[in-house]
């Protein structure tokens, strides 16, 4: 049977959910105009703006790439998929982002166990998707994940391997990963979309009455509780809060997403591109920001956000940057061997190979 536009797909199809991909494009146009209107916090209600959209953006596209990561095993297929999808662009940009220091200060670092500006992702991400099979072993696997994010506040983590963010917004990606099509179902229902639309709103007003009284670190997830200046214990309800409501508005956000494709949908599936790519523009940017702190200035920001985010998800943009955000490194990988099986005498012939078992090496990499 073929799942319609609004249905879940099942595991192990090759259909894509047009709801995953609707949500992974509406998100990416959030983390595109968070950054760009980062600089411009001072502005009256920039900063709520911002602290609002940090508090989902990056949980959401976490909780995604969990759920597509569910059916990932340490097969060779998708061990080369990994390292094509995610450690080789992850080389690639940590050095290409290094560049404009170098260039502009005669500065030159590049620490690949330190990511720089938004690589940290990857890097996390890489991990996250290393770690997928312990995870469904275990039999409260959230809860663990809660408390280890708890744990990693109460220490100061070193910078290598993006430690503190890996660790504070794993039990996002654990989410992703228990979640299973009829959960996704039940946000398509119409109550959940207007419960959806409630919570987002009250969220939002909510930003405005406190975002100035809550240090932009927590949302951040970049240092320990001592660091932003609160003892273990408050730390710890803080960030348990800080998942309580990204899960929250992450699941509203998902419910108000279009169910069906529409004209953005594959936009959806090219979304590591302009979540890469943007960054070197809001570094030109930055040099101009002292003629756009106006409220004006920030409105014309944000539509030039949701312009730049779209354009970097098209074909042509894709096309010049594929070499580093999807590389084919089939070159590099040796030839799949798979023992022939001993077929007897009038037996049927063995089945093609499960799609976990298939070489992924060619195909393009989940984003999210």
């Amino acid at each position: 049977m073929t799942a319609s536009p609004a249905t879940s797909v099942k595991p192990g199809t090759s259909a894509r959910d047009p709801l995953l991909d609707n949500a992974k494009y509406l998100a990416i146009l959030l983390v595109v105009c968070g950054h760009l209107i980062e600089n411009l916090r001072d502005v009256k209600g920039a900063h709520a703006l911002y602290f609002f959209i940090y508090l989902f953006h990056m949980p959401l596209f976490i909780v995604v790439s969990g759920y597509l990561s569910r059916n990932f095993t340490f097969s060779a297929g998708k061990a080369r998929k990994l390292i094509s999808g995610l450690a080789v662009p992850y080389v690639i940009f940590e050095t290409l982002y290094s560049m404009p220091r170098f260039l502009l200060y005669g500065k030159l670092e590049i620490s690949l166990l330190d990511p720089y500006y938004l690589t940290w992702f990857l890097m996390s991400l890489f991990i996250w998707r290393l770690s997928t099979p312990v995870w469904l072993q275990l039999r409260w696997p959230l809860v663990v994940a809660v408390g280890l994010s708890l744990l990693s506040g109460t220490s100061a983590l070193p910078d290598e391997l993006s430690m503190n963010r890996t660790l504070g917004l794993l039990p996002f990606y654990v989410l992703g990963l228990m979640l299973k099509p009829e959960h996704l179902d039940i946000l398509r229902q119409r109550w959940a979309r207007i419960a959806g639309a409630a919570v987002l709103l009250v969220g939002l007003a909510v930003a405005f009455v406190v975002h100035m009284k809550v240090p932009t670190e927590w949302i951040r997830w970049r240092h320990a509780n001592s660091a932003i200046g609160v003892d273990d214990l408050t730390g710890s309800l803080i960030r348990l809060a800080l998942l309580a409501v990204g899960a929250l508005l992450v699941a509203a956000f998902i419910a108000i997403t279009p169910r069906r494709r529409v004209w953005f949908t594959g936009l959806g599936a090219a979304t590591m591109y302009a979540y890469l790519l943007h960054g070197f523009v809001v570094k030109v940017l930055e040099r101009f920001y002292n003629r756009l702190d106006t409220p004006l200035g920030v409105t014309l920001v944000i539509v030039f956000g949701v312009v730049l985010a779209t354009v970097l998800c098209t074909w042509p943009v894709r096309f010049f940057t594929k070499w580093a955000v999807e590389p084919n490194m089939s070159w590099a990988f040796t030839k799949l061997r798979r023992p022939e099986p001993q077929a007897k005498a009038g037996s049927p012939a063995p089945a093609a190979p499960a799609d976990s078992e298939r070489d992924h090496s060619r195909e393009p990499a989940v984003h999210g």
